[in-house]
């Protein structure tokens, strides 16, 4: 009976996915046939409309992201579908424009009531925005938090995951923490939902996750560079044995010569569309503080090479050269625009047109950070195997702020599963970060701390793991706040 209320659950979810979708497709393809009659009837132009409407739909949703309420929060779900619901829109609209390029319509090509895209999209949102606040209201109606347990080795790890959790109330409820040496904790995991494995040594951490799979308990973990090798990993059988071969070269010369190819293209074409931009940003640098308006900063890219990468200037002049920090008092007034707009970047086309840069990359980080990072983190130079990128899985995944260990496993990611598709899908997936408050959220004095200190240890508990809290009382006690 529970498995078939689970099943009739998933089906009104799936069904409240299609009727989004169909209102979406819908809420294009009926206002364009006003003007468009041949839309609505069995015609060229309303297959090849209606076809490039779903094929694009489907790909962008996939770069994007689409309907998975109940996994997200409502805002991102919102960004992601409405950012695919906007490229699929332009796709179509142009495909349509070119079947009425014709003897009959258009002698040339013309775009047709551009303007009406406008009132299509916003309608579009305000679908989109009922189906995903209504369908999260939902889901969380019928579904309680899962119950979770919280394994990890010391009391700041447990601080960092609990944070991070906590965002997530909806989904998830703290109901206990441990440590992996604690001698019941086999015990413990059979009494909750979802397991979140946080800083556990790699031989225990296997350990545990084997329990939770013999348990039929869902179970989260951080990643460590043999997980991120893994990912890439290939079955092969050796006679009757088999094998996983994990090889780790970079990309190769084929990859190389079309990533090189892709780039100058993207760089020339992106140079040229924001040159307007460029330009009223110059003006406005000038005018605020007369100083310089292009900042240069060595870097390192491929095999350690250093270069100079170039962006607009968002800092005052002459000061100290540090990570940037909360109320961080040398950003100028034009800075913080440029800065959450990503638009000081984009002088960074023509490092990738000189060749020092890729499109798509590891950041490049700053000379002193490498070496500080690379101490604690012998791994960070694995970054360097490509090019160093104007956007990367790194940026769009995490925030300025994120950890050199997370940004680090984000980036190895990268470089394992590279591909020309994951490549297109990170540079469609940049316009999210734009959307992001959050992307370019600065260091507060405490992680500032942490990052030039460079992770020395992780302290001692200040509070007793094992403790059984309420989820209320996690955040106050376990967190301090």
């Amino acid at each position: 009976m529970k498995e078939q209320l689970r099943q009739c659950e998933y089906l009104i979810m799936f069904l409240f996915k299609i009727i989004l979708y169909f209102c979406v497709f819908w809420t294009f393809y009926r206002l364009f046939a006003i003007r468009n009659w041949q839309l609505l009837n069995a015609s060229r132009t309303a297959a090849v409309t209606a076809l490039s409407y779903l094929i694009s739909g489907y790909l962008f949703l996939k770069i994007y992201g689409g309907y998975d309420v109940g996994k997200r929060k409502s805002k991102p779900i919102i960004i992601s579908v409405s950012l695919a619901a906007a490229m699929t829109d332009i796709v179509a609209y142009i495909m349509l424009c070119v079947m009425n390029t014709n003897q009959v319509n258009n002698q040339k090509f013309t775009l047709e009531q551009p303007w009406l895209l406008l009132i299509i999209f916003a309608i579009q949102m305000l679908i989109i925005n009922i189906a995903v606040y209504g369908g999260n209201y939902i889901y969380f109606k019928i579904y309680d938090p899962a119950r979770c347990l919280i394994v990890t080795s010391s009391q700041r790890s447990l601080n960092e995951i609990c944070k991070s959790i906590r965002k997530y109330k909806l989904q998830y409820k703290i109901c206990r923490n441990v440590d992996y040496r604690n001698e019941s904790l086999k015990d413990l995991i059979t009494k909750y939902d979802t397991v979140f494995v946080y800083d556990v040594p790699v031989k225990e951490r296997t350990q545990i996750v084997e329990f939770c799979y013999q348990n039929m308990k869902n179970v989260y973990i951080n990643p460590e560079m043999a997980d991120v090798v893994e990912l890439n990993a290939h079955h092969i059988m050796l006679d009757d044995v088999s094998l996983l071969n994990m090889s780790s070269k970079g990309l190769r010369a084929e990859q190389r010569f079309v990533k090189r190819i892709s780039d100058l293209l993207i760089s020339i074409t992106a140079l040229v569309v924001t040159s307007p931009i460029l330009l009223i940003s110059a003006i406005a640098i000038k005018l605020n503080d007369g100083g310089a308006i292009f900042f240069k900063q060595n870097r390192a890219t491929r095999d350690g090479k250093i270069f100079s990468v170039y962006k607009l200037r968002t800092m005052k002049e002459n000061v100290d050269n540090y990570l940037s920090v909360v109320n961080d008092d040398r950003v100028t007034s034009v800075g913080k625009v440029l800065r959450r707009f990503r638009i000081d970047e984009i002088p960074q086309f023509i490092n990738v047109i000189k060749g020092d840069m890729s499109v798509v990359g590891p950041r490049p980080e700053m000379l002193a950070n490498i070496f500080n990072y690379t101490n604690d983190l012998p791994e960070f130079e694995y970054r360097l195997r490509v090019k160093a990128g104007i956007t990367g899985y790194a940026q769009i995944a995490g925030k300025y702020n994120t950890s050199p260990k997370d940004k680090l496993i984000l980036d190895l990611m990268y470089i394992e599963e590279y591909s020309f598709w994951m490549d297109i899908k990170l540079i469609f997936q940049t316009l999210i970060v734009i959307f992001k408050k959050n992307s370019t959220e600065a260091f507060d004095n405490e992680k500032l701390s942490d990052y030039q200190d460079s992770q020395k240890g992780y302290g001692s508990f200040a509070y007793s793991l094992g403790k059984e809290y309420e989820y209320d009382e996690v955040q106050d006690k376990v967190l301090g706040e």
